[in-house]
Order: C-alpha cells, then structure tokens, then sequence
C-alpha cells in the first residue's frame, strides 16, 4: 500500500497519524509520502516539505507567502503524478488541499479528504469543486452527510477522534488537584478564545460577567487558561486591573480547567465540543470586527454558531452573539448553570452527542480508505 498524504498544521498531524496508525492494522507494508508533523512522521510517513512552511493563518500572511506555498504544491502534484500512489488524502487545509486533489484526480489518483469544508454553513458553491477533487469525503460529524447526498458526492461519517479519547465522565476533583485549585466551593471556566482579536473583544467581556456572577456569590472563583505564552501575556495586562477578582490564571490545559470547574463561559469555537464532551454546562459568546460580523451574517446559513447547538439541531446551549455579549447578559445566562438549576437538559444532550461522535474515528477512516484503493464503494457510510 502506498498512500500520499498532506496535512497542513498541527490538528492535521494529530487526525493523520490515527489514520496511519489504524492502516498499519491492515497491511504489511505502507509505504507513506507527503507533508505531515512529528506524529504522522511517528507512523512512517517521509514528509518531503516541514509541515510549518504551509501553517499560515489569516488573509495577508498566505498572500506574502503565495509563491512558495505554490511551489511546494507543485511541487508534491508531480512527485505523485509521476509516481502514482494507490490513493492521495487531503487533510483538512481545504484551499490548498482541494486544488492539489482535483489535480491528481485528473491524473487518475484515487483522492479523499478528511475533515469536511464548512460547506453546510456557507460557501455552498465550494461543494461543486469538492465533487471535482475528490471520490470520497470523510466527515467528522454526521450532518456532513447530507449535503454531500444532495450533491453526489460519495461520503462517509467516522466520527470525531476527541469522542474515542475522552471517557463519559472526568474527575472534577482530580482536576481541581492537577491545577492546585480548591477542592471545594463553586468554579467557573473563563475561555476567551485563542486569537489576540478574540482575546481583545471577549476577555472584558467575560470578566465583567464574573464581576457580577462574584457579587452575587462572594465564595464564586474563576479560572482562565491562556491558550499560548502570547495570550497569558496578553491576559495578565488585561487581569492587572482586576486584582481582587478570585482567578486563577493557568499556562494552556483548558480541558483540565473546563474539567474541574461547574460551567463554562467560552468564546465560540471547537472549544464548545470540547466542553460538551467534558460535560460541563455552558455558555457561548463571540464577538468580531463589525465589518466581519455583517459579512458572516449574509453569507452563514445556519441557525446556530455553536457546534453543541449544532450536531443537537436545538438552541441547547445559550449563544451571546456581537451585540447580545454583554457582561450582564452572560452573567445572567450562566447563573442558572452554576445553581445546576438549568444544566440538567444541556448534560444528558451532551452524552447524547458523545455517543453519537464516539465511533472509532481511526478504524473508521482506515476502512473507508482501504476500500477506496481498492475501488470499492466506500462513500454514504
């Protein structure tokens, strides 16, 4: 089996190197090639370019480097059109993925891509250069699917890889030890994103919350993760003016913050999954430039902003978008949550969801590849 391979930064080497390892169950010899991080380099692959020349964020960082991002998918598009590989996977980077995929479909390349294109929320246009560039699509949540039925694209669900690591239930107190917080008394996650202009917009408004929730309840304490050394710089000047507020600011480990605490008041994100596969009751808020804002809602067509809310197909969790992400209305939305008056219907929809995404990601996907490089029908699974 030979396999190509492109995954364009870190969440992308993590999702590879469980499909390699899964693969490796199912033949002798793999023969791995194409562009990954430490991980898939764990499981054999050779990467012909270091991952981090294509991790580039935002619109003018991938406009300075567009020439020698151009040159390095050239570049893997004739290595393998003219050493063919039984299938070529995409992982996620679809802007430069889904061009180098129809590329060698044209060659006669079996091609997927793993982690669907937000094609269900907006840029629905991109599922006609999706059905162009690959013959299996390999989606992490269920609702994937149909879009890709309503447009002929073979699809398969295998489940989302955070479900198959976290267990139904984590330890609050165990938590609470590993990040030497208090055992006892009531604890609230603040997650104000990973982004300097999230962090900018949302982190006073999320303390202002906690101000209000702490006056109403002085034995209430906080606990912040910084999600980089960048932010937690960022966060401190931020936390200097707000010295006797009872927080705990903690260097990454959000997962064992939002463990240990009783809800949580985050910024929209993957973050959400997180917390629901945590099952800690929450509340989410976002905010953006107001230029952004009005250009997300013309062009999302969704109903919700929240994956929970989301895979739920139900307002389950409170959303306090732009305008509506006060410090009074957050504050106001998670106190129900810290009483546990309100979290009972959030936490059994959120074992709902983890059972639903609990599917054994890597086996799954290895599967659905295996069939495709043997031109079996692997899509609509």
């Amino acid at each position: 089996m030979r396999i190509g391979v492109l995954a364009g930064e870190a969440s992308g080497d993590i999702l590879g190197s469980r499909v390699l390892e899964a693969l490796h169950k199912h033949y002798d010899e793999i023969i791995v090639e194409g562009i990954g991080g430490p991980l898939m380099e764990a499981q054999g692959l050779r990467s012909m370019f270091p991952m981090e020349r294509l991790s580039v964020m935002g619109f003018v960082e991938p406009l300075k480097r567009l020439p020698e991002l151009l040159r390095i998918r050239r570049s893997v598009f004739e290595h393998f059109r003219d050493n063919p590989p039984d299938l070529f996977l995409g992982i996620d980077s679809p802007d430069f993925n889904l061009r180098l995929e129809r590329k060698l479909r044209d060659c006669g390349i079996r091609t997927a891509h793993l982690v669907s294109p937000s094609v269900w929320a907006w840029r629905q246009g991109r599922i006609r250069k999706i059905r162009k560039s690959v013959d299996l699509m390999l989606c992490l949540f269920p609702f994937e699917l149909q879009v890709y039925r309503d447009n002929g694209v073979p699809a398969a669900f295998v489940g989302h890889p955070l479900a198959d690591e976290l267990p139904p239930r984590l330890d609050p107190v165990a938590a609470r030890q590993a990040l030497q917080l208090p055992a006892e008394g009531k604890l609230l996650a603040l997650l104000p994103g990973s982004r300097s202009g999230e962090v900018s917009r949302l982190a006073p408004v999320l303390l202002g919350a906690a101000r209000l929730l702490w006056q109403q309840n002085p034995g209430l304490a906080f606990v912040l993760p910084a999600a980089n050394p960048d932010r937690e710089q960022e966060l401190r000047e931020l936390l200097a003016s707000q010295a006797d507020l009872p927080l705990t600011l903690v260097a990454g480990r959000s997962r064992e913050v939002m463990a240990a605490a009783d809800a949580v008041l985050l910024a929209s994100g993957t973050a959400t999954l997180e917390a629901a596969l945590v099952k800690r009751p929450m509340v989410v808020t976002y905010r953006m430039a107001a230029l952004s804002w009005w250009l997300v809602t013309r062009l999302v067509k969704i109903s919700f902003a929240a994956l929970p809310n989301v895979l739920a197909g139900r307002s389950l969790v409170p959303e306090l978008l732009q305008e509506a992400a006060t410090p009074e209305a957050a504050a106001a939305a998670v106190a129900p949550l810290l009483s546990g008056a309100a979290s009972g219907e959030q936490l059994q929809a959120f074992d709902q969801i983890h059972e639903q995404l609990r599917q054994g990601y890597g086996e799954k996907s290895a599967l659905a590849l295996k069939a495709l490089a043997g031109g079996e029908s692997a899509g609509h699974g």
